[in-house]
């Protein structure tokens, strides 16, 4: 339908403003990173590329966390702090990603943990920084920040992460130009932090496979120490976020339609946890999974229990 001079899509939205997939749904999009390897021209040396990649390269490891409770009765940001309860979650949350650091045994070895990431608004940037104290031992800079925890070092707040309506929803009823304007502004924002954060991680350097000597010190090095190289493989990035992103990041990771994003429903300091593989595959591992928390702790913004 065409509305002024926009077209809608059904009457819901202006069709600009619907997600559209280079590859339709349900197929993937092998190339949804823009980091597939280009073709050599040969099929079967293209395989064993893949064959290696899929072998030697680093599954990365994005875990979304969202914020804990807080106060939303003012509209001030720097007022919009977390609530004591909220502060409680964001501990908890902490000491289960110590946990998974750390490593609880040999057959749940550690994580290897590189960077936190957050959004600009003052409840996330809280909720990182007590996640941030449960972890190893840190080191600050000259401001007393927590810069850097055992090796994970702690990224400027970007405010492409800030919350927001990343895209219309599905079902919904008619948007209204505010709603059409708050799109505008916020997915191009969403889009990018997508974009920065969401893609497979380099692939290996190339091994001459004639080369005996790298070989045989690539064996012995797996025999020696085959746990840390198998740690080496997975890299893990936590980002702290908000509800509506987290869900947007998940249905684009998914190659879900991004409209179902409100489908979903995510808890304070809950873990959405995705794996991309170095090939490109993308998997979920958790969806708001708030198993630490336990029901006492759990709420929904001010929503307790499940009773709402």
């Amino acid at each position: 339908k065409t509305t002024g001079t926009e077209e809608w899509y059904y009457n819901l939205f202006p069709k600009r403003q619907l997600y559209e997939p280079r590859v339709p749904y349900p197929l993937w999009d092998n190339d949804w990173d823009h980091r597939k390897p280009i073709s050599t021209g040969d099929a079967n040396l293209d395989r064993e590329h893949q064959r290696d990649v899929r072998k030697r390269g680093v599954t990365k490891h994005l875990i979304l966390i969202r914020h804990g409770q807080y106060d939303e009765t003012d509209k001030n940001d720097e007022k919009r702090i977390l609530t004591a309860l909220g502060r409680h979650q964001a501990e908890m949350t902490g000491k289960r990603l110590a946990r998974m650091i750390a490593g609880v045994n040999e057959k749940f070895g550690p994580c290897n943990v590189t960077k936190i990431r957050v959004s600009n608004l003052t409840r996330a940037k809280e909720t990182a920084d007590i996640i941030a104290r449960q972890l190893p031992p840190s080191i600050k800079n000259d401001s007393n920040d927590i810069v850097l925890v055992d090796g994970i070092e702690r990224m400027d707040p970007d405010p492409n992460l800030n919350e927001g309506r990343p895209a219309h929803t599905i079902p919904g009823g008619k948007a209204s130009s505010s709603i059409i304007e708050k799109m505008d502004e916020c997915h191009p924002n969403a889009e990018r932090a997508f974009e920065n954060y969401f893609h497979r991680a380099d692939p290996p350097p190339q091994q001459n496979n004639n080369d005996e000597e790298l070989i045989a010190s690539t064996t012995i090095t797996t025999t020696i120490d085959s746990n840390k190289e198998q740690s080496q493989q997975h890299e893990f990035e936590i980002i702290v976020g908000h509800a509506n992103i987290i869900r947007y990041f998940f249905c684009r990771a998914l190659q879900l339609p991004p409209e179902a994003w409100l489908r979903l429903c995510i808890f304070n300091c809950s873990l959405t946890y995705l794996t991309i593989r170095p090939t490109g595959t993308v998997s979920a591992r958790m969806l708001g999974d708030i198993g630490h928390l336990g029901y006492e702790n759990s709420t929904f913004s001010m929503h307790h229990g499940f009773n709402w």
